[in-house]
């Protein structure tokens, strides 16, 4: 396993593109988002897939890397949410991208859900915490047409 963690402040698009491949396939507890208006700031814990871990020479029956990872967005001056329940504290979402604009940055997620953080300007940083683990899953973006 690796030992480097993720650590990286995003202040415009071109940085949150990036930080959007490194969260792709997060899953993310409702219970461990909040907005804290007083603060002007919104935070998350997701488990995030370590895309950049894989090795593509590796032979079949890979093995891969989730880890813990701390989102931090600060100048948030408002939230709004699309099909995301915020009392359904139990519910896992799983966080398909970033999108951002000059005004809001959106976080995507799995099933059409969609928390907009409005922004005065793109100030968000993202830790990796503890220690990666094993899995065995990969996630899978098979496109299938109906």
């Amino acid at each position: 396993m690796s030992e480097s963690n993720l650590k990286l402040a995003a202040t415009d698009a071109e940085d949150l593109a990036v930080l959007s491949m490194l969260l792709q396939d997060a899953v993310v507890p409702m219970s461990e988002m909040i907005y804290l208006a007083g603060e002007s700031r919104f935070v998350l814990v997701a488990t995030r897939f370590r895309w950049e871990a894989i090795n593509n020479d590796a032979l079949d029956g890979r093995v891969y890397e989730r880890v813990k990872c701390g989102l931090t967005f600060d100048r948030v001056t408002s939230v709004q949410k699309r099909q995301v329940d915020i009392k359904a504290r139990a519910r896992v979402l799983g966080l398909l991208a970033l999108d951002v604009s000059d005004e809001y940055v959106d976080l995507i997620f799995a099933g059409g859900g969609v928390i907009r953080l409005y922004v005065e300007r793109i100030l968000c940083h993202a830790e990796d915490f503890g220690d990666p683990w094993r899995t065995q899953w990969r996630p899978d973006h098979d496109l299938k047409d109906d």
